[in-house]
């Protein structure tokens, strides 16, 4: 059913399909890389886009395209990973306010009303120059950060869930919260926490490009979408490559996952005609 509602979006099929088509090119860059990444060339230094090149080279001569395929290979894995900490983080507090209530559920909605109050960006700035830059820690500040409105959904879908006849009959028969919680509930609640991810992914990519950009995401020579908007932003009168390209794959891939997300809440809900 799932399936039928969903091809018939021709948008969601066509996210669905360049966001495979990066997962790919991630797996495969040692392979579909032209160049090695990071092998500097004075001899090819500011080269615009031809046959060589395809895409240019940068102020080491280093090949743009090489660079920013294996720059998939590390925004899509920060944006999996840090929205994979975010949704486990959020899935359990999220599970433990909705079917206890009460004191549980005031103590962890004051703590989402205090984190959605802190400006995110800025505290990932400080934490990152506290602590120090890097890929791991890009990941982890990330995903401590986002997990709120996961949290908020999945305690909704709980409040509703919790008073069915299914879940009546499994504390009749002397099922144990645990079970009852992730056996019973949990499964059914899921449906707005996937396209949650989805566009999860989306926003941690764009939140680790802004990071790399002003220098406190990954670190160079590691290549990423947004150092190497950082290494072209001396250059943009006479290299435009340096800065087309990199913002041009950022935004196809964050619109991509969004209209993924988008068709996947359609076919999941049963309420809305494609």
């Amino acid at each position: 059913m799932f399936w039928k509602r969903f091809k018939k979006n021709k948008l969601a099929l066509t996210g669905a399909i360049l966001v495979f088509g990066l997962l790919v090119i991630a797996i495969l860059a040692p392979f579909v890389s032209p160049y090695d990444p990071n092998i500097i060339n004075m001899d090819d230094v500011l080269q615009a886009p031809g046959s060589r090149h395809i895409l240019g080279t940068d102020d080491l001569g280093r090949d743009i395209l090489s660079r920013m395929i294996y720059g998939t290979r590390i925004s899509l894995s920060v944006g999996f990973v840090a929205i994979a900490i975010a949704t486990i983080i959020g899935i359990i507090l999220g599970s433990l306010a909705g079917y206890y209530g009460k004191l549980i559920d005031s103590l962890i909605m004051r703590l989402v009303d205090i984190m959605l109050s802190v400006p995110t960006f800025f505290l990932l700035l400080t934490i990152i120059a506290i602590v120090g830059p890097s890929i791991w820690i890009v990941m982890f500040v990330i995903g401590l950060t986002g997990w709120m409105s996961i949290a908020r959904l999945v305690r909704a879908e709980f409040l509703t869930l919790k008073e069915r006849e299914f879940v009546l009959a499994a504390r009749s028969i002397g099922a144990s919260d645990a079970r009852i919680i992730f056996k019973h509930i949990l499964p059914n609640a899921m449906s707005p926490v996937y396209v949650s991810f989805i566009l999860g992914v989306a926003g941690a990519i764009l939140m680790e490009s802004g990071l790399s950009f002003l220098g406190f995401g990954v670190q160079p020579p590691t290549p990423s979408w947004g150092n190497i908007l950082t290494a072209g932003r001396e250059y943009m009168e006479v290299a435009w490559w340096l800065i087309f390209f990199p913002g041009l794959a950022i935004l196809l891939t964050c619109l991509s996952y969004y209209i993924l997300g988008e068709g996947i809440r359609q076919a999941l809900d049963p309420k809305l005609k494609i």
